[in-house]
């Protein structure tokens, strides 16, 4: 299929290139370096060679969120959705961008989140989960009533939240077991108690308009809707949101294919959610476009819903 839209798709700059090296290996390094800071040669001929004609991008994780001093969060923030526009500005046909945002400090992640939008023409924002506000030892999500005025402004704003994965913020159940941590297990594990966290606290309650994107085909909350309402209902301390779990995520999420390309996985969030709230995308670089791409190019489902995820929803959600 031609005319794909791709958008879980990364680049870094210098002072976040890091980041990556914990969940890569020195090794993978030595390739992806190169892949995430190029954005225009064998990124462009990847694309053309798949079928991808819009990738939107985002910065690497954690970078941003993991940085402790809120102020050196927004400038680094600053820095990167710059660095970003600048290389759109290039090729308009074939980018777009996602915000960086320092959500340390929730006033000025709206600030910068506007900006973005308004001047620097994002269609959207990606942030990498919880953020370090001051250190590891205070890891900060975002259901917290602070954080609701920067939930309004992002309802204004009109545009898609990206809540994208990082390590999870308790590590001990993890020792000696260190390749759960990442994106075999703990990724998954992390951003879907941080998407639940947003739907019980009541938010989409009171801003019914926002968009929440969450990728890796739903970071396994489609398989578990069920059971989460039903459980909940047993709940002894009260659960403050006044609908379903399944409710909100069929009516205030996006799911996206990226990092997971397997037909079982895809039917089963179609039937969940719908074909019309899911998105395809690859997590490139840190997974292969060509297997994503031919994986979904011939994935069993209908035509009808290839176009609808390859292409139709993202230009509708995004108005590209």
């Amino acid at each position: 299929m031609n005319g794909k839209i791709g958008l879980e798709e990364h680049f870094a700059i210098p002072e976040t290139m890091r980041d990556s090296l914990g969940f890569a290996g020195p090794s993978l390094m030595t390739d992806l370096g190169p892949r995430l800071t190029d954005l225009h040669d064998q990124r462009l001929g990847l694309m053309d060679r798949y079928g991808i004609e819009v990738m939107i991008l985002s910065l690497n994780a954690p970078a941003i969120q993991r940085i402790g001093d809120a102020q050196h969060a927004a400038e680094i923030a600053r820095r990167a959705n710059d660095h970003l526009a600048s290389e759109i500005a290039k090729r308009p046909d074939r980018f777009r961008g996602f915000a960086a945002l320092p959500m340390q400090d929730a006033e000025a992640a709206a600030a910068e989140f506007r900006r973005c939008v308004q001047e620097l023409g994002f269609v959207g924002a990606m942030v990498n989960g919880y953020s370090e506000v001051g250190g590891r030892d205070n890891c900060v999500y975002y259901d917290g009533k602070s954080y609701w005025p920067f939930w309004s402004e992002v309802e204004t704003l009109g545009v898609p939240f990206y809540l994208h994965p990082r390590e999870p913020s308790q590590l001990k159940p993890y020792e000696g077991h260190p390749w759960l941590i990442g994106p075999a297990y703990g990724f998954a594990a992390e951003t879907g108690l941080h998407a639940l966290r947003l739907m019980g606290c009541g938010l989409f309650d009171a801003y019914p308009r926002l968009t929440i994107v969450i990728g890796h085909m739903g970071e396994g909350l489609t398989f578990n809707l069920s059971r989460i309402d039903q459980r909940i209902s047993w709940a002894p301390a009260g659960y403050p949101a006044k609908r379903k779990i399944s409710e909100y995520f069929a009516q205030n999420f996006y799911l996206t294919t990226s990092g997971h390309f397997r037909d079982q996985a895809l039917i089963n969030a179609i039937l969940e959610v719908g074909a019309d709230r899911i998105l395809f995308s690859t997590d490139y670089p840190f997974e292969d476009v060509g297997e994503a791409a031919t994986w979904f190019d011939h994935a069993s489902i209908s035509e009808a819903d290839r176009l609808k995820i390859g292409r139709d929803n993202a230009k509708r959600l995004f108005k590209l």
